[in-house]
């Protein structure tokens, strides 16, 4: 713990006493007092007769628990940070806890290299904001009708950052692979928001022709087109008061993308055939597995309406970047559909696990939830094998270029040649990691300074 931080005051709460005796050692520091009680009551009434600055806290305690226990800490002393551990948190735990004002939620798997730095951050914070913690506004429990399974690190900060932005609302852009779970993020921004008694309604927009789109999203009058029998209402109209989820927004043509934009500043817009504008109050939430900057810089997509929708921009991590969620994935998808099939139980070996860990996933969860499907469908005994399971042949390293080559190939600007714009976007990286150096970054490129000159400057 660094001695920079002078007499705060921590307050570890957890029923192992094995568990307080590591932690105390685990974080001692100059200038830092560690209190430690075994249950939730004996906390509150430390908080109530000490200043403390950052608490420590098991959710399964006693006589209740640390989710209680975190909203007792922010009305009896709302400057302390808490930091709740749990075995295995839910989707909605760590996003419940984030709205409650947890500083964070932590694993106990994962304490013995994740808690010190979590609880220096929370001893800097607090010594950053000291007497200027504006109290966090704890909302109400939520009922989690959204599961999304996981427990890497990776996708807890999304859950965290789902509870913090869900409150609010600002746009949301959810980025990532094809089959990674964006739908299942938009809902719950919807369901842990202030709008989760009204509708959330989805639309693909790059499902839906051009010259349909648009009333799709806007509503027509009667007799605008070919077609237009009776009015209709569009998406804006149904989702007044609740959000409305533009799914592959990456695909809407420009046309439409003005409009969108519009809407987006102040709420109005005007059904097809109709001069009269209306209003709309809707929260907007899109997806996206383009990368919008390269559709940005090709001008497929608008700059401006691409600053609206990344207000906040939520990256959803592609599975082969979190291993430790394929068993948990796996096992969930094996129950779900053995029960929905009335099959009997079926386990997986630790080998069939280790090899599904060890594919690539090109399509992501949803691949995996096919491959346990037919495993299901073809299994001859209640374990699964690693010869059981149908896995595409296993990319390795050769296919993992090949995939990253085909997003490369595929983001690139279609008016300006492929060599050298992708010479400037190796130079470009390179001259980042090097600091700005380069002489370092010609020769890691094997040119010299001039012909580096040339390439950083294609199209300035």
């Amino acid at each position: 713990m660094p001695d920079t931080v002078s007499e705060e005051t921590l307050l570890l709460v957890d029923p192992d006493l094995d568990f307080l005796d590591w932690a105390t050692k685990h974080l001692a520091a100059k200038g830092l007092r560690i209190l430690r009680c075994d249950d939730a009551g004996k906390a509150i009434k430390v908080i109530e007769k000490t200043k403390v600055n950052v608490v420590v806290a098991a959710v399964a305690i006693q006589p209740f628990d640390g989710m209680d226990l975190l909203g007792r800490i922010r009305t009896e002393s709302p400057d302390t940070l808490v930091i709740l551990t749990t075995g295995f948190p839910t989707t909605g735990q760590i996003i419940e806890a984030t709205q409650r004002g947890a500083h964070d939620v932590l694993r106990k798997e994962s304490l013995s290299f994740e808690l010190r730095p979590v609880v220096e951050s929370a001893l800097q914070t607090v010594e950053d904001r000291r007497g200027a913690i504006p109290p966090t506004p704890e909302l109400p429990s939520q009922d989690g009708r959204v599961k999304i399974i996981g427990v890497s690190r990776a996708l807890q900060d999304v859950f965290k950052l789902v509870g913090r932005v869900a409150r609010s609302d600002a746009p949301v852009l959810i980025s990532g692979e094809s089959g990674t779970g964006k739908e299942l993020v938009a809902k719950a921004v919807h369901e842990y928001s202030p709008r989760r008694q009204q509708e959330m309604i989805t639309i693909n927009c790059g499902a839906i022709p051009e010259n349909l789109l648009e009333s799709e999203l806007f509503g027509h009058e009667k007799g605008s087109f070919t077609g237009a029998i009776a009015r209709r209402a569009g998406r804006f109209e149904q989702a007044d008061g609740g959000t409305l989820f533009l799914d592959e927004i990456g695909d809407m043509p420009l046309s439409i993308q003005v409009k969108l934009l519009r809407v987006l500043q102040d709420g109005s817009f005007s059904r097809i055939g109709s001069n009269d504008m209306l209003k709309t109050d809707v929260r907007i939430v899109a997806a996206t597995h383009k990368n919008l900057p390269s559709e940005v810089s090709a001008g497929r997509f608008r700059e401006d309406l691409f600053y609206r929708l990344n207000v906040v921009e939520l990256r959803i991590p592609p599975l082969r970047e979190r291993p430790e969620d394929i068993p948990l994935l796996a096992e969930y998808f094996l129950q779900r559909i053995t029960k929905k099939n009335g099959m009997a139980r079926i386990r997986i070996s630790s080998e069939a696990s280790e090899s599904l860990k060890d594919h690539h996933w090109p399509g992501n969860v949803r691949e995996l939830e096919n491959t346990i499907a037919r495993a299901c469908a073809l299994a001859t005994s209640q374990i699964l094998l690693p010869a059981d399971i149908p896995l595409a042949s296993n990319p390795g390293r050769t296919s993992v270029l090949e995939h990253g080559l085909d997003e490369i190939i595929n983001s690139a600007p279609s008016d300006t040649p492929m060599m050298a714009w992708l010479s400037r976007q190796v130079a470009g990286r390179l001259l980042d990691r090097s600091g700005g150096d380069l002489k370092a970054t010609s020769i890691a490129l094997g040119v010299d300074l001039a012909a580096l000159k040339r390439m950083l400057s294609l199209n300035d």
